[in-house]
């Protein structure tokens, strides 16, 4: 009969492997090795008595069982957090600007968000979602505390991870056929925009710019409606479209790195403070 003590080690592993979506990205989160992981799911479920989590085609995805067990998951690391915050003292309050461009967002700040939060729930979060050329100079103007921007030079910030560029197409349309290329851009003075022009230059391959934005939403809508091909970073790029590679026409591009920015208005701050340890726990990576 296996056992009903739901230890909070476990449930926090089983948490943040969901998060994460993987044990990999996890183990730092929670401050554990791989295998130590590994083993705190094994004992939940063992205590629990089924599995929860299964390996996918692409990553770890819950069983019927760790759906339902998930809300309790959150729920008692919730309070358990609360209650800590209840013995030690005054509670760490405060409002934190964070910019991040759409894409990273998307992909990236939700186990952020949700760590924080858990942790924090008295600190009010402002996001502000614009694209890093806009990002950096606000925070230069002290509108922002932090930023996860994809950075325009080597000593800017503290390096996260690198992020590669792909070109993406439509196969109902397959605008990558097309003399001239048409393909969309982002805004001018965007490092995307300027691997994606360079490469193609350097392949000597003729193109025209159909569509320039900085809307994320607006170049996979190009690219869906068989207007142009893009260069979209790797994590936001949809799986119903297609990666196209050198095989298809479209050189190779560079991949960028995404580093966290932080205002010197902002110094002082508990709330801040605490909100870049948590990205920087969350998201830093081997370079």
């Amino acid at each position: 009969m296996p056992a009903t003590d739901l230890q909070l080690d476990w449930l926090r592993a089983f948490v943040a492997v969901v998060d994460a979506g993987s044990l990999t990205a996890a183990a730092p989160q929670v401050h554990r090795s791989q295998s130590a992981l590994s083993m705190q799911l094994k004992k939940l479920e063992d205590a629990v008595g089924r599995a929860v989590l299964t390996r996918g085609p692409r990553h770890l995805e819950l069983t019927p069982t760790g759906v339902e067990l998930l809300g309790y998951a959150r729920r008692l690391l919730e309070l358990h957090g609360e209650a800590c915050a209840a013995v030690r003292g005054a509670e760490l309050i405060g409002r934190v600007n964070l910019g991040v461009p759409d894409d990273y967002a998307a992909a990236y700040l939700t186990p952020v968000l949700r760590s924080f939060a858990t942790r924090h729930a008295g600190v009010e979060i402002t996001l502000v979602c614009e694209q890093s050329t806009l990002l950096i100079p606000r925070l230069s103007r002290g509108e922002l505390d932090l930023a996860v921007v994809t950075r325009d030079k080597p000593s800017r910030g503290t390096l996260l991870f690198h992020e590669p560029l792909v070109w993406v197409g439509a196969s109902a349309h397959e605008a990558w056929r097309r003399d001239p290329l048409p393909i969309a851009v982002y805004e001018p003075g965007s490092l995307a925009r300027r691997d994606a022009l360079a490469s193609l230059a350097a392949l000597k391959r003729r193109y025209r710019i159909v569509y320039n934005s900085s809307s994320l939403v607006g170049h996979i809508a190009a690219v869906e409606s068989g207007l142009a091909v893009a260069v979209l970073t790797r994590c936001s790029m949809p799986a119903h479209l297609v990666l196209l590679q050198e095989k298809h026409g479209l050189p190779a591009l560079p991949t960028l790195e995404v580093a966290l920015l932080r205002s010197r208005a902002s110094k002082g701050s508990g709330a801040v403070d605490a909100m870049h340890e948590q990205v920087l726990r969350t998201l830093r990576r081997a370079a």
